[in-house]
């Protein structure tokens, strides 16, 4: 599968953006989704997970309650919306895709990745 993420750009503190990321290639529905972001000299890491059908999110406890993922698997997009941006949200954001369709998601163990968006959040 393919993956395409796009919405990225500078923010003030406290703002909101909404990434998106587009899958081509496969069908969207038999894979849970997600996104990771990588800060300047630090490891890359896990945000947010959606299984296939979107009943189920996993969070990192950083973004909990100010970050959602959501999917519309008739677009075959997945979004993540960050409102109340930090200046330490400031990173690439990745998305992810993990074959399968399980009830429930956690960290996701990706199959696929896309390309990055970078977020900038200043103070």
């Amino acid at each position: 599968v393919q993956l395409q993420a796009s919405g990225g750009g500078l923010v003030q503190a406290g703002g909101s953006l909404r990434l998106s990321c587009a899958a081509s290639g496969r069908t969207f529905g038999d894979y849970a989704m997600g996104w990771f972001r990588q800060a300047p000299e630090k490891e890359r890491e896990f945000v947010a997970a959606i299984n296939w059908s979107g009943f189920s999110t996993y969070y990192t406890d950083s973004v909990k309650g100010r970050f959602t993922i959501s999917r519309d698997n008739a677009k075959n997009t997945v979004y993540l919306q960050m409102s109340s941006l930090k200046p330490e949200d400031t990173a690439i954001y990745y998305c992810a895709a993990q074959l399968g369709r399980a009830s429930t998601v956690y960290i996701l163990r990706t199959d696929y990745w896309g390309q990055g968006t970078q977020v900038t959040v200043s103070s």
